[in-house]
């Protein structure tokens, strides 16, 4: 099914996707992020968990309270309804990431430069450069998705995905950027690494930040690292 802004398309028995149908890229990842929103805030009865991307929204149910089909329609009729040309968030807090850029045996700073054809200097002022808006949560344990930073091309994932990336590194791939909030394994090339403890297991949500906030990533060096080390990271 669809309407005029989005494509709702079932996936498996127990979810609908959402997709925004819009040109602008910058409306259809607003409309999505408020779709979620405000059916978190309604409590609608068989809907698990919302999960918005960057262009949609994946609705997962209970298929015992309610079905596909009549979800379908009742999202229809929300969508045709929501405001969307507004931010997303009014007030969108800020938050500053100190990021060590070095070139320890477990980073990608090098081979990233010398795909760009760019020295050390210019990837981590390019990095280093933008106010980055949180598109949405990925994996692991609620990474920042961000767009950017403009380098001349697209970064490449790994040849061979690491079996296990450490919390607080800071990575590239594709066109985005992200810092990773706990231990996993992945493929994207590693840049450096922040000081901050993002994840708190303790806190609701579990992560600082959400979608529409904003990150800027600061050079340290060594000292102000280990001084920083363990802070829990917070908006300023």
């Amino acid at each position: 099914m669809s309407s005029a802004s989005v494509v709702i398309s079932s996936s498996g028995n127990a979810a609908l996707r959402v997709a925004s149908s819009l040109a602008d890229r910058e409306a259809g990842w607003r409309l999505v992020h408020h779709l979620a929103r405000y059916l978190d805030s309604v409590r609608v009865p068989g809907v698990e968990c919302v999960i918005p991307t960057y262009d949609a929204a994946l609705i997962e149910i209970d298929p015992l309270e309610v079905s596909l089909d009549r979800l379908n329609d009742y999202i229809e009729g929300v969508v045709d309804d929501l405001v969307y040309d507004h931010p997303l968030t009014a007030n969108p807090r800020e938050f500053d990431v100190p990021v060590l850029y070095d070139l320890d045996s477990e980073l990608d700073l090098q081979s990233v430069a010398d795909a760009q054809a760019l020295s050390i200097e210019e990837i981590i002022c390019l990095h280093s450069e933008p106010t980055y808006i949180v598109r949405c949560l990925g994996a692991p344990g609620g990474s920042p998705m961000l767009d950017g930073p403009a380098f001349p091309h697209p970064v490449p994932r790994l040849g061979s995905p690491r079996a296990h990336v450490p919390q607080g590194v800071v990575s590239v791939a594709g066109r985005q950027a992200t810092i990773t909030p706990a231990a996993a394994p992945g493929g994207w090339p590693l840049i450096g690494r922040t000081p901050l403890t993002v994840l708190d297991l303790d806190a609701e949500p579990f992560v600082p930040y959400e979608p529409g906030d904003l990150i800027r990533f600061r050079p340290i060096d060594s000292d102000e690292y280990e001084s920083l080390r363990g802070t829990q990271m917070v908006a300023r």
